[in-house]
C-alpha cells in the first residue's frame, strides 16, 4: 500500500533537484502505524550519496534560478505553498496521524499550522530589510541581509508538519535552498510537502526530500561542506553530535533541543482557566512534545485543590488509536514505549495521583502508555529533572515564589515556562526571572504561535525559530561602507 498515492509519489523516493527517483542504494526502511503496529509504508534508505546529490542540486538552484528570484517572487511562491497546503489538511492529517500516532484532530491543528507557517513567511519575504548606519563624514554605511545559500534540516518525529513550516519555510523565504532529512520514523508529510512545493512552483533543486537514518543521511548532511547552515530539532545526544559535525565546517547551527518545562501555580490563580492547560499542556502527543509541561509546581495554599480536580481531569482522558481521535494516541515506537514505561517505574517510590483510562478497543500491537501523574515529587527526582517525553506529569509543592522560581530553574534546561498568577509585579518578575526561551502568563502554550520566537537556554538548544527572529538566523548580514567624500 502506498499512503502517497494521492499525490501520485512513490514513498519509497527521494526528492532531488525538483525529480523524484529511489535512492542510489535501492535500499528502503519499513514504517509501521503505532497504534497497531501494522506495516505502513516503506521509505527510501537514503545515504551519503543522495545527499551530496541533493546538496549539488540546491547549490545549482542557489546560483541559478532560485538565488535570482527576487523577495516579493518568493514570497509568492511561499503564498502558493501555504494554499495547497491548505487544500490538503484533511490527507496531511490522515498522514500524520497513522504516521506519528497522532490523534487526528491535533494532526489537523499541524496541517493548519503549516499553511499558517507558509503564509506568515510569505508575507515576510520583502520585508528583511538591512539598515544603513551613521558613520564618518563623507560615507554611506549600510547592511545587507543576504541568505547562506545551502541550508540543512534536520527534522524529528514528533512535529513534522510543524517544524518543516518554522524551518523550511524561514529558510525559504529568506532565499535559501533547502535539503531537508525528516526522521526516519515519521516521512510522509514531510515527502508530501516536498511534492506541493514541487506543485507550488518552487525552482527545481530549491526543495529537496531525503529520507533515511540519522548516522547515514543525517549525520551526511550535518557534515556536509556544501551546506552553509544546519538546523536540527531532536534530543540532546544527537544535537551535540550535529554541532560537532557542522563545528568542523565552521558553520552556524541552530539546535532546539530537549526541555522539562514547569507551570508555576501560585494560590491567587485563575485556576478554571489554568487547569485545562495545565494537563493538555502535558500530554499533548502523548507527552511527545520538547516544550510539554512536564513540572507542574504548586502553591501550597491551592495544592489541595489543585490536586483534586488534576485528579478529575485525568481519569476522564481516554487513550486509544489515533484515527479515533482519542485524548492520548499511541507513542512513536516499541522503543518509545519501553523507555517512558521505564521512566514510570523509576517513580514506584512516589504518590501516583492519578492514571488515564486505555480504550478497550485499542489493538494489543499499539504503543499505548497511560498518563500518569505523580504527586509531591521532590524537585531532584528524576521524573522531575529528566525529560521523560511521554504522558507523565509530576506535582511540585512550593511554599512561596523564591523557592517556587529555584525549583523552575533547577534543571539543565530552559525552553518553555508558565505562570499563573494575578499579581502583576510578581508577573514582571518572574518573566524576567525564569531561565527559559518563552515565558507564558496565565496561559501556556507548548511552542507558541507561529510569530512568537521560540528556542531555548542551557540543554534545550540555542537560536531561535518561528516568527521575524527566524530569519535572521537564516540569512548572514554583510556590511558595505562606502566613502564617497
Amino acid at each position: 500500500m502506498n499512503p502517497l498515492a494521492e499525490l501520485r509519489i512513490d514513498s519509497r523516493h527521494v526528492l532531488v533537484d525538483g525529480l523524484w527517483r529511489p535512492g542510489a542504494s535501492g535500499d528502503t526502511l519499513a514504517l509501521s502505524d503505532p497504534s497497531d503496529g501494522s506495516p505502513l509504508a516503506d521509505i527510501a534508505r537514503g545515504t551519503a550519496d543522495d545527499i551530496d546529490a541533493a546538496v549539488a542540486a540546491a547549490r545549482r538552484a542557489s546560483d541559478g534560478d532560485w538565488g535570482r528570484t527576487d523577495a516579493a517572487a518568493r514570497g509568492r511562491l511561499l503564498a502558493r505553498l501555504g494554499v495547497l497546503v491548505g487544500e490538503h489538511v484533511g490527507l496531511l492529517a490522515r498522514l500524520e496521524a497513522r504516521d506519528v500516532g497522532k490523534p487526528l484532530g491535533q494532526a489537523r491543528r499541524d496541517a493548519l499550522a503549516l499553511a499558517r507557517y507558509c503564509e506568515f513567511y510569505a508575507g515576510a519575504a520583502d520585508k528583511l530589510h538591512g539598515e544603513t548606519l551613521p558613520y564618518l563624514d563623507g560615507y554611506t554605511v549600510m547592511t545587507l541581509r543576504e541568505p547562506h545559500g545551502v541550508t540543512g534540516h534536520v527534522v524529528p518525529w514528533n512535529y513534522p508538519m510543524q517544524i518543516i513550516g518554522r524551518s523550511v519555510g524561514a529558510a525559504l523565504c529568506a532565499g535559501n535552498a533547502t535539503v531537508l532529512k525528516p526522521a526516519e520514523e515519521a516521512c510522509l508529510t514531510a515527502l508530501a510537502f516536498g511534492e506541493l512545493a514541487r506543485r507550488a512552483g518552487f525552482p527545481a533543486g530549491a526543495v529537496n526530500v531525503v529520507p533515511g537514518l540519522g548516522d547515514e543521511a543525517g549525520a551526511a548532511l550535518a557534515s556536509h561542506p556544501g551546506v552553509a547552515h544546519v538546523s536540527f530539532t531532536g534530543s540532546v545526544a544527537t544535537g551535540r553530535l550535529v554541532q560537532k559535525a557542522a563545528g568542523d565546517n565552521v558553520v552556524p547551527v541552530t539546535l532546539e533541543l530537549g526541555g522539562k518545562s514547569a507551570q508555576l501555580v501560585f494560590d491567587d490563580a485563575d485556576l478554571d482557566a489554568a487547569l485545562p492547560l495545565l494537563v493538555d499542556a502535558g500530554i499533548q502527543n502523548a507527552g511527545q512534545t520538547c516544550s510539554a509541561a512536564s513540572r507542574l509546581l504548586v502553591q501550597r495554599g491551592v495544592h489541595e485543590r489543585v490536586v483534586e480536580r488534576l485528579r478529575t481531569r485525568y481519569t476522564a482522558l481516554r487513550v486509544g488509536p489515533a484515527m479515533g481521535d482519542p485524548d492520548v494516541g499511541p507513542l512513536i515506537s516499541a522503543r518509545q514505549q519501553a523507555i517512558v514505561a521505564a521512566y514510570i517505574e523509576r517513580g514506584s517510590d512516589l504518590e501516583t495521583l492519578a492514571r488515564g483510562t486505555l480504550d478497550g478497543a485499542a489493538p494489543a500491537g499499539g504503543h499505548y502508555v497511560v498518563p500518569t501523574l505523580f504527586g509531591d515529587v521532590p524537585p531532584d527526582h528524576v521524573l522531575a529533572r529528566e525529560e521523560v517525553f511521554g504522558p507523565v506529569q509530576v506535582v511540585i509543592p512550593f511554599d512561596d515564589e523564591e523557592e517556587g522560581l529555584a525549583i523552575a530553574n533547577g534543571t539543565d534546561y530552559g525552553l518553555v515556562a508558565g505562570v499563573w498568577t494575578r499579581d502583576g509585579a510578581r508577573q514582571l518578575r518572574l518573566a524576567r526571572a525564569l531561565e527559559a526561551g518563552q515565558v507564558f502568563v496565565n496561559d501556556y502554550g507548548a511552542g507558541g504561535g507561529v510569530e512568537l520566537p521560540f528556542g531555548g537556554v542551557g540543554r534545550s538548544g540555542h537560536g531561535r525559530e518561528k516568527g521575524f527572529e527566524a530569519l535572521y538566523g537564516f540569512t548572514r548580514l554583510k556590511t558595505v561602507a562606502i566613502r564617497h567624500g
